[in-house]
């Protein structure tokens, strides 16, 4: 049962069924036509119905965990379809840039294979822009700009990089560059179409420009003058949260495990950053320490080889320290495609889970957005310094990300639920464990450690932001204040998190809740030293369940002493 209900989900979003590395559907786009739209609808209950019949009572284990995860999946989808309906007011909806780049970036098939997908997704293109027309409404301004920003990206990905492809498969030109032709002309008007809906944007405004979100429409920071705010109200965002955390927390328990983390690491940096500078603690010991880490700044023509410097140190520590087992899934560092910027500084991008092909992971990195003024370029890099790059690239690269969802990947499980229906709180849970794990360990020394300890500050204020500016009504002075204050972020990250809290819903706060849930199963378990490498090497050796799975999951294992 679990597998067809997959393969129909998958058939109605081809882009998901990519993403995952089924690639039946690849030169498909999701149809979000209001027809096809009740026709999902329908079809979901039918599913939740179904499994709603199933005995729980006769499940293994491991096949009660997926029938579980199931539901929650099912209901996440009910949800976004009928209450939150993001493909009526979100433009970055309809915009396959991933669909299409994973498509030329991964040599899942030979080329001549993946150039007719190509050429398949690329003519739906036009007629899935002109419904996204029809069915879109108002628009929160923020996400127009974005829109904006993105779609420039994606018309040079559609005729750079198709066109390069292409040159080395010139037997198909009659076939992909009718399409390609086609397709760009769509983005094109798409972009057209958004820009008129900026009332009083200039037509080169973009992701990357100082817009409404920047500067907020009224005089306190707020959003008024938007004709659909980007805020989502209490109860929309308990929902949208509740679907993406898939945890036993409450809103206000979360909102209450935050405000005490934050007094707690406010405390705890200033202790680091006294050690650090050979001083007693007191006021601006922690600022100082900081500006000095900061000072060692890369620039958009270093980034990306600091990143690669800094994950041949974090391989070399793991091999030393063994605190977790090596992975040998391949690994490149690239320049985040620009169709994909806007929303955060560095992704790790993993073959799906369902793939069957060897193919690498692309960890992903953003130069600063074109537009931006030469301070906040600075500021941007003080914040992401060469040690904060470190800590940065233990949580995306290795032990975080990269390691994390290659062994998700080796799961096997008794159906394809646990791939398709993975838990971001427990990525990013992990993530932002791992970044602890490795500072307490020594890596980096004082420098790594309290950039961990500033990263453990945003990602709890991540939590409050997010709550904060969808339940609250904060305001973006009030956000700034929140992250440089008491975060001690620099400008230009903090700026870019308020975008990113503004485009985005209950993401920011799968950081905070991850990291809680997990280590707070390691104090229950309290593996012993000796046992540490062996407890994450289990921890990791299910998939990717959202936390509060993880203990059904361990129960005949060695570390389960109750």
């Amino acid at each position: 049962m679990a597998d067809g209900i997959l393969d129909d989900l998958f058939a109605r979003r081809p882009e998901w069924a990519t993403e995952l590395g089924d690639h039946r559907f690849d030169d498909r786009l999701t149809d979000y036509g209001r027809g096809a739209h009740a026709d999902l609808v329908r079809a979901l209950a039918r599913h939740r119905a179904a499994l709603d019949r199933v005995d729980v009572a006769g499940l293994d284990p491991e096949a009660a965990v997926d029938r579980s995860m199931l539901s929650d999946l099912l209901a996440a989808q009910e949800f976004e379809a009928t209450a939150l309906r993001e493909h009526e007011w979100n433009p970055l909806v309809h915009l396959p840039g991933h669909a299409l780049h994973r498509l030329l970036a991964r040599p899942f098939a030979p080329a001549p294979d993946r150039l007719r997908l190509l050429a398949g997704r690329l003519g739906a293109l036009p007629d899935a822009l002109a419904t996204a027309r029809r069915v879109l409404g108002p628009m929160p301004r923020v996400h127009v700009e974005t829109a904006v920003g993105q779609a420039g990206g994606l018309a040079g990905l559609i005729g750079a990089d198709v066109g390069a492809m292409l040159a080395g498969e010139p037997s198909l030109r009659s076939l992909v560059e009718p399409a390609q032709a086609a397709a760009l002309r769509a983005v094109e008007e798409f972009a057209d179409w958004l820009r008129d809906r900026l009332p009083g944007a200039a037509a080169g405004s973009g992701a990357g420009a100082d817009t409404e979100a920047d500067r907020g429409a009224g005089d306190d920071g707020r959003l008024d003058a938007d004709p659909r705010g980007p805020r989502l109200g209490e109860r929309l965002w308990a929902g949208r949260l509740g679907h993406a955390l898939a945890s036993d927390l409450t809103s206000a328990e979360i909102v209450s495990a935050a405000r005490e983390r934050l007094d707690w690491l406010s405390e705890e940096i200033a202790a680091v950053a006294a050690e650090f500078l050979g001083e007693p603690a007191g006021p601006g010991v922690v600022r100082r320490a900081l500006d000095r880490v900061a000072a060692d700044a890369p620039t958009d023509a270093t980034v990306v080889a600091d990143i690669r410097a800094a994950l041949a140190e974090v391989n070399a520590f793991l091999a030393a320290t063994e605190l977790v087992g090596p992975t040998d899934a391949p690994l490149e560092v690239v320049v985040m495609p620009e169709f994909a910027r806007g929303v955060s500084v560095a992704y790790c991008d993993p073959p799906g889970p369902l793939e069957t092909a060897p193919l690498t992971t692309f960890y992903a990195i953003a130069p600063t957005l074109a537009g931006w003024p030469e301070e906040r370029r600075r500021s941007f890099y003080r914040e992401y310094n060469r040690a904060s790059l470190r800590n940065l690239t233990v949580h995306e690269a290795i032990p975080g990300h990269h390691l994390q969802l290659a062994a998700s990947t080796r799961f096997r499980g008794p159906t394809r639920v646990r791939a398709a229906a993975w838990s971001g709180t427990f990525t990013e849970g992990w993530a932002v464990y791992a970044e602890q794990l490795m500072a307490e360990a020594g890596f980096g020394g004082l420098p790594v450690r309290l950039q961990q300890l500033k990263v453990q500050l945003r990602m709890t204020i991540n939590a409050l932001l997010d709550h904060g500016v969808h339940c609250e009504g904060m305001s973006r002075a009030e956000a700034m204040s929140l992250m440089r204050d008491r975060g001690l972020q620099e400008e230009g990250e903090a700026f870019g998190k308020w975008r990113r809290a503004l485009l985005t819903s209950g993401q920011l706060s799968t950081y905070f809740v991850g990291w809680k849930e997990l280590t707070e199963l390691r104090q229950s378990l309290s593996p012993a030293p000796s046992a540490l490498r062996a407890f994450h090497d289990e921890l990791l050796a299910h998939g990717s369940p959202p936390p509060r799975h993880l203990r059904a999951l361990l129960r005949t294992s060695a570390f389960i002493t109750a």
